[in-house]
C-alpha cells in the first residue's frame, strides 16, 4: 500500500497533477478488489455532496490496505534497527525504507534526530 502511494505520488509530481485531480486519477488506476473497494468507499464518503480530498483518500486507503498494527510493526522495526552483519549501504537502504513509517523522522525539524538514530545503529 505504501509503495503504491509513493509510486502514484511520483506520477502526480511528473504530471504536475493538481490536488483536486489526484483523487480522480488515484481512483482510476486502482484495479480488481481495490477498484471495487474504492467504488464503495467513494459512495460512502460523498454522502451529502462532500468533496473527497487527497488526504482523505490516502487515509481511507491506508486504513484499508495498511492497518495500524502493521504500520506499528514497521515503526518498531525501524526503532530497533541496527547494522548488525549488513554492509553500511544495506543498512542505509533499510534505514530509509523503514524511516518512512516513523513520521517523526520525516520532518525537517527532526533531521538531526534522524542522523543521530542512523549513527547509533552503526556497528562500532
Amino acid at each position: 500500500a505504501q509503495q503504491w502511494l509513493e509510486g502514484i505520488k511520483r506520477i502526480f509530481g511528473a504530471m504536475r497533477c493538481q490536488d483536486e485531480h489526484r483523487v480522480l486519477l488515484g481512483g482510476y488506476v486502482l484495479h480488481d478488489e481495490a477498484d471495487h473497494w474504492w467504488g464503495n468507499a467513494k459512495q460512502r464518503l460523498e454522502v451529502g455532496g462532500a468533496i473527497i480530498t487527497w488526504a482523505r483518500f490516502k487515509r481511507e486507503f491506508l486504513t484499508k490496505y495498511f492497518p495500524a498494527d502493521e504500520r506499528n510493526r514497521k515503526v518498531i522495526e525501524f526503532m530497533e534497527l541496527k547494522q548488525g552483519s549488513m554492509y553500511v549501504s544495506e543498512y542505509a537502504a533499510k534505514f530509509e525504507d523503514l524511516c518512512r513509517f516513523a513520521l517523526h523522522y520525516n520532518t525537517l525539524e527532526a533531521e538531526e534526530d534522524k542522523c543521530v538514530k542512523f549513527e547509533n545503529g552503526l556497528r562500532p
